[in-house]
């Protein structure tokens, strides 16, 4: 008997330990609309810092709107590492979710990894992308099978609305200002959006069709600056779409979903509350829920972000040693600038000393 109390206690304390460690950020939603409802946010880029972002994100909709929130990340070993394509990990998650937020690029998830995105797809369940969702996934693999399958590298097209195509705006130079799209202009996506600003550059877009919304069309700035001037010419005529609603088709062919996507969405991008507000009146919209007039998305705890661009050092993200725990409620991460960085002072940045 004492043998069986020991081994039982051994095993417990295992359990323990081993949710301790786990990969992903849960984040449990308090009262609110979202209550009952679970968000899956996919983090994993090497350029736009998802992996500040997402957390976030997951934050405002879990602390202020009531949503299950579950942040998933791209790991080597133990630490987690945005430059591993291969490294996403914990999109079992998906199984429960009712909503997907992804902001990846060119990840490589292994066949049981994707195995869930395929499975959520085709359940006909709504998708959010931002910025390099559009290119969200690469390589030679599918989501699905037979004639409706979805390649790796088809995924922003088919479900989004669109694939990576070019970098519009001068990168690291001219930023991006949301302009409403007049038609589309009481659309409850749109409730309380305004002065939307990112410094990362407009992308080109040029495969949306009649079936998508365009909500957003993003102004090429003549710097980095909120208050800079829109560039005139060609540049901003026609605009791009910034931000859109797109109808896709599952991978088993048949099933149809929603989604909302915004080529903006660095991290540094998410310091604009308007920005911050369209993602959470489109969670409110794709799950079904009434949006709210003026959505609270004032962040949880402060946000650090820090300005986007490659990391080439192979050892970066491992001296970091960054966990999801890291990232939760409480914590205030900070990581530098990538190098070569421009000067960018329109951001809260934590006080020294």
């Amino acid at each position: 008997m004492i043998r069986k109390t020991l081994s039982a206690a051994i095993a417990a304390l295992f359990i323990v330990s081993a949710s301790s460690a786990a990969d992903t950020l849960i984040l449990k939603g308090k009262s609110g609309p979202g209550k009952g409802k679970h968000v899956v946010i996919i983090t994993g880029d090497e350029e736009y810092r998802s992996e500040e972002s997402g957390p976030m994100l997951g934050k405002i909709l879990s602390q202020k709107h009531g949503f299950d929130c579950t942040v998933i990340f791209s790991w080597t070993d133990n630490y987690i590492d945005p430059n591993n394509q291969k490294g996403l990990r914990g999109l079992k998650a998906l199984d429960s979710a009712d909503l997907m937020i992804i902001g990846t690029r060119f990840r490589q998830p292994n066949a049981e990894e994707a195995s869930h995105i395929t499975k959520f797809l085709n359940a006909g369940k709504p998708v959010i992308g931002f910025r390099t969702a559009t290119h969200a996934f690469n390589g030679g693999n599918k989501f699905g099978e037979g004639d409706g399958a979805i390649g790796f590298g088809a995924f922003g097209r088919k479900v989004l609305g669109e694939q990576w195509i070019s970098h519009h705006g001068g990168h690291k130079r001219e930023g991006a200002r949301g302009v409403i799209e007049k038609k589309n202009k009481d659309h409850a996506v749109l409730n309380g959006v305004s002065d939307v600003f990112a410094p990362s550059d407009v992308y080109g877009v040029r495969n949306l069709t009649e079936a998508d919304t365009i909500l957003l069309r993003g102004a090429v700035t003549k710097t980095l600056d909120p208050k800079s001037e829109n560039v005139a010419g060609g540049k901003n005529n026609p605009m791009q779409a910034l931000a859109w609603l797109h109808p896709y088709v599952a991978p088993d062919g048949k099933t149809k979903g929603n989604s909302f996507c915004t080529t903006a969405g660095a991290s540094c991008d998410f310091v604009s509350e308007g920005l911050r507000r369209i993602v959470v009146n489109a969670t409110y919209h794709l799950t079904g829920l009434t949006v709210p007039a003026k959505a609270d998305v004032d962040y949880v705890d402060p946000f650090f972000p820090s300005f986007y661009g490659f990391i080439r050092d192979k050892n970066w993200f491992k001296g970091l040693d960054m966990q999801s725990k890291d990232y939760g409620l409480g914590k205030t991460p900070h990581a530098p600038d990538p190098p070569g960085s421009p000067a960018w002072p329109h951001r809260a940045t934590p006080k020294k000393g």
